[in-house]
Order: structure tokens, then C-alpha cells, then sequence
């Protein structure tokens, strides 16, 4: 397996993420070492809560987080999953498997021993995270999610299906504006609703093609974009720039713009944000009975079980409904606004609901 690292002098400039850097290094199927980095900040002797991000991200989403959970008492581990932020990147599209990332974060776990943890978990690090729960239960006390899910379809249709594939494999060619437009179309739909002439997969395609067919993702301003208040002349102006192939000379970028845009030296390092997309399991895949086993799980899941969603996030509205049917014992916080990467948009609010979650 290719391995890529991203140097450490491309984090130099990043802004309010003074956390110490760990390394753990697991074998992967291949005997390869892949490194994966965390962060451990807070009281040693204090609740361990383990929080991980999704796609395009990494763990300095949580940075606006981490000082309200310590200055709680709370001990934080935020890794960044393969791919992703200081951690290793495998560089072919078919490394990124949803039960590769599975096995690669049950190894990192392992490894480093952590017990009696609370999760939190968002986007795909609610996929993967709720899979190595479900492998590792032991070792949880309390699980919370939000603007995730466990996504199980078994009966999608073929017409919906071949529809899918037919339109991953065109000459389409998307941007920025136009996936959104369909993106906004899942709102409200639940992810694992059976077969329906608008299931959500048909405009969630839309994100999967836009991040395979473009090279080298716009990851930086993409999230930019969805957690600040940029104008909508900032917004056309950078679009001329990506029209133009002059992206790198856009002259105001932020500084979540280069956060997200460090570990990613050139669009090679990005295989993991462009390829993850595809392996959400909107339609029956490989990952189906994996799925079905981890849901099944959690339907006699008898520890404390928090759900908490942004409300706002129109690729994830319709998954509270399903997170509460696949465990019967969750509880449901109320809706917090802020979006999809709501870890930012809403960090004060967010970390004082898992705090209260964490002691009561």
C-alpha cells in the first residue's frame, strides 16, 4: 500500500490548535505501518470523551470545543482518521473501504488501550465510530452522536440503483453551486427510508461525484464556506478563480480556509476526502451485512445513548428518526442549529449538552 505523510512544517501557520501531537502506528492488511495522529487534552483523572470528525475535516474542528469540555474537567482524544488532518494518507481510492477505516480505527483503539470512554460522533466519524463501538462495547460507558448515522438499505431498487451508478459514471460535470442545489433536495428524507422515487442516495450522488471527479478538491473554502459568513461576492469571486484554474492565487482566503486546505501538500493526499463519499452506504453495497450486524447491536444497547442533531443540516434531517428506531433506548436532545459541521458553529452550545451527558 502507497502511503503518503504530510509534513509537519504544514501546520506551522494553523491558528488556535496548540495541542500536542500523539502517533500510533498499526499494521494494515498488507503488513503497511499507517500513523495515525490524536490529541489528548484535559485532566488525566477526568471523564475520557473520544470525538471524532468526518469528511473533508479533521480534528481541528474541535478546537473551538476542547477548552469548554477541560475547563469542565473533561479529558478529550480526538483523532484524525486516516487520510485526514496529521495522520497517515493511503493514496489509492480503494484503500478508503468503510470496513478498512473500521479496522484501522478498532487497531488504533487497541493499541492505545483507552477504556471507559464516551463517543461523540459526526458525519463519517458517526459511521466509523458506531461500528467500533459496536466491535469494542466494553469499552464505552455512554455513546452520543449527531449529524451521522448508521445507514442501512437494503431495498433500493435497481431502477434507483442503476440510476446512481449511471450518473457517477457520466461526463456531467459539477460544481460547487450546482451540488448544492441538489443536496438540498434530501432535507428532511430519512437515509435508510425503503425504496421511494426521491430517495435521498438520487441527490446525495451529487456530493459523491462532485468530490471523485474533482482532482484536487476545493476542501479549504468549500468549508470556509459552510462554517463562516462569507459574502456572496467573496463566494463569486473565488468561483471565477476555480473557473480560471487560478484557485491557489485566491487572495482572501481565512483561517479555516488553511487549516483545511494543510494536510493536503498537493491533490494527491486527498484521496481519502474524494473518495469516502462513494463508500456512504445510501445503496446496498459490501458494507450491507456489517451494517445489519452493528444495528441489530445497538437495538439492546442498554447504556446511555444521546442523540444530538443540528436541525438545519439538510443531508442529515432525516436521520434522527432513524438513529432513534435503531436504538430504542436513545434519547433525543433538542435540534441546536449551526449546520452540518455544527462542532464549530455551535461549540459552546454542543459541548454543554455533552457535558451534561458526561455527568449526569
Amino acid at each position: 500500500m502507497k502511503i503518503l505523510r504530510t509534513p509537519e512544517s504544514r501546520f506551522s501557520n494553523i491558528k488556535d490548535f496548540p495541542y500536542t501531537p500523539n502517533y500510533t502506528v498499526i499494521k494494515t492488511h498488507d503488513d503497511s505501518d499507517l500513523r495515525i495522529h490524536h490529541i489528548d487534552e484535559g485532566p488525566k483523572d477526568g471523564p475520557i470523551l473520544l470525538v471524532m470528525h468526518g469528511q473533508p475535516v479533521w480534528s481541528y474542528l474541535y478546537s473551538r470545543m476542547i477548552p469548554y469540555l477541560t475547563d469542565a474537567g473533561i479529558r478529550v482524544i480526538a483523532p484524525d482518521l486516516p487520510g485526514y488532518g496529521k495522520s497517515d494518507k493511503p493514496a489509492a481510492r480503494e484503500d478508503y473501504s468503510y470496513q478498512r477505516q473500521v479496522d484501522w480505527m478498532n487497531d488504533w483503539l487497541k493499541t492505545n488501550d483507552f477504556n471507559n470512554l464516551i463517543f461523540f460522533g459526526q458525519d463519517w466519524g458517526g459511521l466509523i465510530g458506531l461500528r467500533v463501538i459496536a466491535d469494542q462495547s466494553d469499552r464505552f460507558l455512554k455513546v452520543a452522536m449527531g449529524n451521522t448515522g448508521l445507514p442501512y438499505n437494503p431495498n433500493v431498487s435497481e431502477e434507483v440503483i442503476d440510476k446512481i451508478k449511471a450518473f457517477r459514471k457520466s461526463d456531467i460535470k459539477l460544481n460547487p453551486i450546482s451540488m448544492q442545489k441538489e443536496i438540498r433536495k434530501m432535507d428532511g428524507k430519512n437515509i435508510s427510508d425503503d425504496d421511494s422515487p426521491s430517495h435521498p442516495a438520487l441527490s446525495f450522488m451529487y456530493w459523491q461525484k462532485l468530490c471523485w471527479d474533482t482532482e484536487d478538491l476545493p476542501i479549504g473554502f468549500m468549508m470556509s464556506s459552510m462554517m463562516e459568513k462569507n459574502s456572496r461576492i467573496k463566494f463569486f469571486i473565488y468561483f471565477i478563480f476555480l473557473r480560471l484554474g487560478l484557485r491557489k492565487l485566491f487572495p482572501l482566503k481565512t483561517n479555516l480556509d488553511i487549516a483545511y486546505e494543510a494536510p493536503f501538500p498537493n491533490p494527491s493526499y486527498k484521496m481519502g476526502p474524494r473518495a469516502m463519499p462513494s463508500h456512504v452506504p445510501m445503496i446496498p453495497d459490501q458494507s450491507l451485512e456489517a451494517q445489519r450486524k452493528a444495528r441489530e447491536f445497538y437495538k439492546n444497547w442498554n447504556k446511555p445513548f444521546l442523540s444530538v442533531f443540528a436541525g438545519d443540516d439538510p443531508v442529515t434531517n432525516g436521520a434522527e428518526k432513524d438513529v432513534l428506531r435503531m436504538c430504542p433506548t436513545a434519547k433525543s436532545s433538542p435540534n441546536i442549529g449551526g449546520g452540518h459541521f455544527f462542532q464549530w458553529t455551535r461549540a459552546k452550545k454542543l459541548s454543554n449538552i455533552l457535558i451534561d451527558f458526561i455527568k449526569d
